[in-house]
């Protein structure tokens, strides 16, 4: 791959307090005064807030890139502080759009910051990306990460992209006028349901510092022009091993072009979190019938979808742990003659469940709209969430 021009022109020359904060970019003759004045010339936005966003939004701020723009619609959560550096305990509850601009201001408070309090979509992504040089993605699900992807080349913009999952990250740099894009590493979405997110598969906290700092060295270089970037190459890295490889990708030429975006949820197969009408009911209504069911009044069977490790943090009693591997493999069996009512975290793996019982004939199945998240947060709001 050829090197690269420098995405940014220089900015106006440092002041005395620059020059010192900088003074070891400074120091380094790639970057100097020069790449310095690039760095503050730059615009940057930022897709998530959360376990990538964070060390990628400090590491952004202390390189003193100018303009940073955070793109979320997310509060603070007692689970997020494992590996969501940014946030701290005095932000539980807060946004993480002021959360996350309190902590660079705090750092770096030489660079702007413009929150976008918004759900990223195909109506109001290209008006946002038109306004920033250059787009880190963080996002954690494969609709979001096309939607960005795609964005992004409509607009001739590079995208620096980074993954994380359990003990394994990815990082990669996407840029349609010089190489491949996110459609050339995953040309199709993987079948909705097979990947699990980060709040279902679990994250090894740690990796998102690793990852996040990697995808902030991809930025400055394509800001400056130094080095070789990841542009056509995915590095991946196993934390359990303290490993990394290296892949490589090119565009693909038989893609067909694409002139506008579409909608990604559709695109991804993501199945409905909530079931219309008969075939679901409410955390409310599922209490209701606990308590009939106690009392001797009702039969039926309320199957946890999730895995064993997200039951061991919280479940709702009297539920029956039946992973949703098991039963869309075939080895773990239901009843047909009784009632079934099943539930996940948040509802997708409980469509899924459902979906492949009705298939399968089951004619008596409901999902609990919401799974544990609601239930938590509607009858039980002692219990933990994670």
């Amino acid at each position: 791959m050829p090197a690269l021009a420098p995405l940014v022109e220089p900015g106006e020359p440092l002041t005395t307090a620059e020059r010192e904060r900088y003074s070891r970019h400074i120091l380094l003759p790639e970057i100097g005064l020069l790449g310095q004045r690039r760095l503050k010339n730059a615009r940057v936005l930022v897709i998530g807030a959360g376990g990538l966003g964070s060390p990628v939004l400090l590491y952004l701020a202390a390189a003193g890139v100018g303009t940073i723009g955070i793109v979320d619609h997310d509060t603070v959560d007692l689970s997020n502080l494992q590996r969501q550096v940014i946030h701290g305990v005095a932000d539980l509850g807060r946004s993480k759009l002021q959360s996350a601009a309190a902590a660079v201001a705090e750092l770096n408070p030489l660079v702007t910051v413009h929150q976008h309090d918004v759900w990223l979509s195909a109506a109001n992504a290209l008006e946002l990306f038109a306004r920033y040089d250059l787009i880190l993605d963080g996002a954690d699900t494969f609709a979001t990460r096309y939607l960005v992807s795609d964005a992004a080349a409509l607009l001739g913009k590079p995208c620096v992209w980074g993954s994380i999952l359990r003990f394994d990250g990815q990082v990669s740099v996407f840029w349609n006028r010089h190489g491949p894009t996110y459609r050339d590493l995953y040309p199709e979405a993987p079948t909705a349901g097979t990947v699990p997110g980060c709040g279902e598969g679990g994250v090894f906290g740690m990796l998102c510092g690793t990852i996040g700092s990697t995808m902030v060295a991809e930025a400055v270089k394509l800001i400056t022009g130094v080095g070789r970037t990841l542009l056509g190459r995915v590095v991946l890295f196993n934390a359990l091993d303290a490993s990394w490889r290296e892949i490589t990708i090119a565009p693909d030429p038989a893609t067909e072009p694409f002139t506008e975006l579409i909608d990604y949820d559709l695109f991804c197969g993501t199945p409905p979190a909530s079931p219309q009408g008969d075939q679901s009911i409410s955390v409310h209504q599922l209490a209701a019938m606990l308590d009939a069911r106690s009392r001797g009044e009702l039969d039926f069977d309320l199957v946890d979808v999730r895995e064993p490790e997200e039951y061991a943090i919280v479940h709702i009693a009297g539920s029956l742990l039946v992973p949703k591997g098991g039963i869309l493999s075939g080895q773990a069996r239901l009843a047909r003659d009784r009632d079934i009512i099943v539930h996940c975290k948040a509802g997708p793996r409980a469509a899924a469940v459902l979906a492949e019982l009705q298939r399968r004939g089951y004619a008596q199945v409901r999902q609990v709209e919401g799974g544990i998240v609601a239930w938590t947060r509607e009858i039980e709001p002692a219990l933990p969430t994670y």
